[in-house]
């Protein structure tokens, strides 16, 4: 019997568990062999046993052709649809509370609690009105972390790169305020002693600096480069 493969073409077509799925194998196995079969079974969505039976030269074909796919800019969307259920971005981000941000911080930085992150950014629309939506009201990340496993992965790291831009942008305005407030407090402290309030404050100024490089990194998601493929 001929085995049928689907490979997507696109990154709307795998859903973000696939992806972590993946990428936490990659990240505790080295054997590229095991990790080109892993690929193809995870992201492709088939058994392993069916995918020893595959030969090299298709794998090798496979592989390619999913790295290929990994290449693609995926786009910031406001909605998208899980089955049936309409979810939305967050219509006021100005306005995100604090329970909504603490959970957004605790999970944005990693693709193993995305899901979370993306349950507190993206909520069912309640209400359709002239072209603007409404959400539910947040109830924490944990009520529809689950459902978000199965999103569309481009829907998922558009939103990464929407965030990271973000983010770059309020720390450029940030990097150039603080190095005006250390220049005042320097030209302050010119012929005196600092008082401790300053030397507080200094301090603080320059921690921020420091953190700021960070902060302004955006990791890429992608497969990992295996040298046999």
């Amino acid at each position: 019997m001929k085995l049928e493969l689907i490979i997507p073409t696109k990154l709307s077509e795998i859903p973000l568990k696939a992806y972590q799925k993946f990428i936490k194998l990659s990240e505790e196995n080295t054997d590229e062999d095991f990790l080109a079969q892993k690929m193809i079974e995870v992201l492709c969505g088939i058994e392993l046993k069916q995918v020893v039976k595959i030969p090299y030269k298709d794998t090798v074909e496979v592989v390619q052709a999913l790295h290929k796919v990994f290449e693609q800019k995926p786009e910031f969307k406001h909605r998208f649809f899980i089955q049936d259920k309409e979810f939305g971005f967050i219509p006021d981000l100005e306005n995100i509370s604090i329970g909504e941000f603490a959970d957004l911080q605790n999970n944005i930085n990693s693709i193993q609690t995305f899901h979370k992150a993306m349950a507190v950014l993206y909520r069912p629309i309640t209400r359709i009105s002239l072209g603007k939506y409404e959400i539910e009201q947040y109830e924490g990340s944990a009520t529809y972390s689950e459902v978000m496993e199965f999103m569309p992965l481009d829907v998922a790291l558009g939103a990464m790169l929407f965030f990271c831009d973000l983010i770059k942008d309020l720390s450029k305005g940030l990097a150039t305020y603080l190095e005006m407030e250390t220049k005042k407090l320097m030209n302050l402290a010119k012929g005196h002693n600092l008082q401790v309030d300053g030397v507080g404050t200094l301090r603080s100024i320059n921690s921020l600096k420091e953190t700021l490089p960070s902060l302004m990194k955006f990791q890429e998601f992608q497969l990992p480069k295996l040298s046999l493929y």
